[in-house]
């Protein structure tokens, strides 16, 4: 597996990571647990050293198994979590008590993410969303003690904008932002990877895939459980499954001539956009794994880059990324 470094930093992790969030939560009932800590073993075994988590997957449930599952390689692999959401309430919906980044809910999500993984140190902590009742400022600053004190080596943020990047980064330098990107979200393009290049700050988009729809597997036929969140997006209602069908058309074409698949040339076109760009698409299945790991085999070339640049050009997503309340969290 080839490594990369995320930004200046020196954090050096497999070019594609694994998120796990879906082993435990938001795609359907969580899944096996003595199966997941396969897949994640497995994950292991075949290079992948940079895995994704946070505690309000479950929430909790998700980082207990990351933990269980990698303890007997630490020092080989990196995982990454996150802090920010309010997990008290009398609505037990992860998150739905709304964020928190206030300096002691930060230190306390530490002391709980710590156990849960099994480690003394975590290797990234992201802010998960943006909180606009802490300033910025602050959070980084109580980053900047906890990695002082030994407890976190890398800072992130997760779908920040661009002046609350700069504004972080001068207090505790950021190792990377963990944002949606794909053939299908390419809003960080405009402002966000300029940013990121210039501070020297690694990229780790999530969704790579666009939540399975870039796999060409999901069309407008396809029914979603209401346990599973796609259920609630406006981007996978029929009518938007309908609309976006163009992109999968055109993955599928480059697929064949390169002897791939859909979801490998999706995966490939991001490792091709910058050198400190790591995808972490995650999965519940070792085939899937083993597809996705093959992305990083798949080389495009300026012409076909260009070729996917010139047709996804005239093609217009339809449907937003998240229901409004979830939508108004990103991009703060």
């Amino acid at each position: 597996m080839q490594k990369r470094k995320l930004g200046k930093s020196n954090l050096e992790v497999s070019a594609i990571g694994l998120g796990c969030m879906g082993m435990s939560f938001s795609y359907g009932p969580p899944k096996d647990k003595q199966e997941m800590i396969s897949l994640l073993r497995a994950a292991v075994d075949r290079g992948i050293t940079f895995f994704d988590t946070a505690e309000v997957y479950g929430p909790f449930t998700n980082e207990e198994l990351v933990g269980e599952a990698l303890a007997p390689f630490r020092g080989r692999v990196v995982i990454a979590t996150k802090f920010g959401f309010e997990l008290s309430g009398s609505d037990h919906r992860p998150g739905a008590a709304g964020l928190n980044s206030r300096p002691e809910h930060i230190k306390q999500a530490v002391e709980g993410s710590l156990k849960r993984l099994q480690v003394e140190t975590i290797d990234l902590l992201y802010q998960h969303r943006v909180d606009p009742n802490v300033p910025i400022e602050e959070v980084a600053g109580t980053v900047k003690e906890l990695i002082q004190q030994g407890k976190v080596k890398h800072f992130g943020l997760s779908e920040a904008g661009v002046q609350t990047i700069r504004r972080a980064h001068a207090v505790q330098p950021l190792t990377a932002l963990q944002s949606e990107y794909s053939l299908w979200t390419r809003t960080p393009e405009k402002e966000v990877i300029p940013t990121l290049e210039e501070l020297g700050i690694g990229f780790v988009p999530y969704s790579p895939l666009g939540r399975g729809f870039l796999t060409g597997k999901i069309d407008e036929k396809t029914s979603f459980d209401s346990s599973d969140f796609r259920s609630t997006l406006p981007r996978f209602t029929p009518e938007a499954l309908k609309a976006n069908q163009a992109l999968i058309d055109l993955l599928g074409t480059i697929a064949q001539r390169k002897k791939a698949t859909p979801a490998q040339i999706a995966l490939a076109w991001l490792l091709a956009q910058k050198p400190w760009i790591v995808p972490i698409p995650g999965t519940t299945k070792l085939q899937r794994l083993e597809e996705n790991i093959g992305a990083v085999e798949v080389k495009l070339t300026t012409d076909d880059l260009r070729e996917i640049e010139s047709a996804a050009a005239n093609i217009t997503v339809v449907g937003a990324r998240y229901p409004e309340r979830f939508e108004q969290m990103t991009g703060r």
